[in-house]
């Protein structure tokens, strides 16, 4: 008698565990779709990545976002190289010729930079892709938005740096680099202003809409990426403080400009 009532509770209790209950509802098939809850939980982690690498200071979102992009880099690097490994090109390098003159010695630098193993494909790829998303990464912070100047400056540095790092430009390896980098620089600026035309017009950010009035009438519109860095929307205007405002690195003096404004508008004073 004890023990049937000792398995009973055992029963009930199993029923009642939230964990249980899941996975009954998994055995009895009538959960959600996995793949939706698994693409839901991936879109989660990213967003409270980005939440997070928004607070970080400019330096460790550099560093991070370099870090990722090398790491993508590589793979792909890897993955091409060892489709071309090992002699598996129709058009295999040829050894270099005895008493070779420099510009084709440049040629063959070039030709070995293209058609590297795996591991030399993963580093040149790794350093490419990697610079260009740190570059772009400090640009879009210092200039608060992603913009064509960011873009190319990217591309820039890291044509330049494939170009050192692969080998290319030999014997002249610093003009070969800046060349290499202004032409990366050119294709990344076509590509963007292409990508702009072509885009949908975004609509106008309705939480900054006063914000960005006030800053317009006091001649402070490029601190509102500063607000939006710190996500000061215009619910929190009636509750700025000078501290508030030295957290998103406002200077002094627009920070008493902007908190005597607040002061003088009757709609957020009437809010306090």
């Amino acid at each position: 008698m004890a023990d049937g009532k000792r398995r009973e509770g055992s029963a009930v209790a199993w029923k009642a565990s939230p964990s249980a209950a899941a996975m009954a509802r998994g055995l009895r098939g009538g959960g959600g779709n996995p793949l939706e809850e698994w693409s839901a939980r991936a879109k989660a982690i990213e967003a409270g990545f980005r939440q997070w690498m928004a607070k970080q200071p400019i330096h460790i979102e550099a560093a991070v976002t370099t870090a990722v992009g090398a790491v993508q880099g590589a793979a792909l690097g890897g993955l091409m190289g060892s489709l071309t490994a090992d002699g598996g090109s129709p058009f295999p390098t040829p050894p270099p010729p005895p008493n070779a003159s420099p510009q084709a010695m440049a040629s063959l630098k070039q030709a070995q930079a293209l058609a590297g193993g795996p591991l030399v494909q993963a580093r040149n790829f790794a350093v490419m892709t990697g610079a260009n998303a740190g570059i772009a990464c400090v640009m879009r912070r210092i200039r608060g938005q992603e913009d064509i100047q960011g873009s190319m400056a990217a591309a820039f540095g890291s044509g330049a740096l494939f170009s050192l790092v692969s080998g290319m430009g030999t014997p002249n390896p610093v003009v070969n680099a800046i060349t290499t980098g202004v032409g990366f620089a050119v294709f990344q600026g076509g590509f963007f202003m292409i990508g702009q035309k072509f885009s949908k017009p975004q609509a106008e950010d309705t939480y900054y809409s006063r914000t960005r009035r006030m800053l317009h009438k006091l001649g402070l519109e490029k601190y509102e990426k500063n607000f939006k860095k710190g996500l000061l929307t215009d619910q929190t205007l009636p509750l700025l403080t000078d501290t508030a405002l030295r957290d998103v690195k406002i200077p002094p003096g627009p920070r008493l400009l902007i908190l005597d404004q607040i002061k003088r508008d009757s709609e957020l004073v009437r809010a306090k």
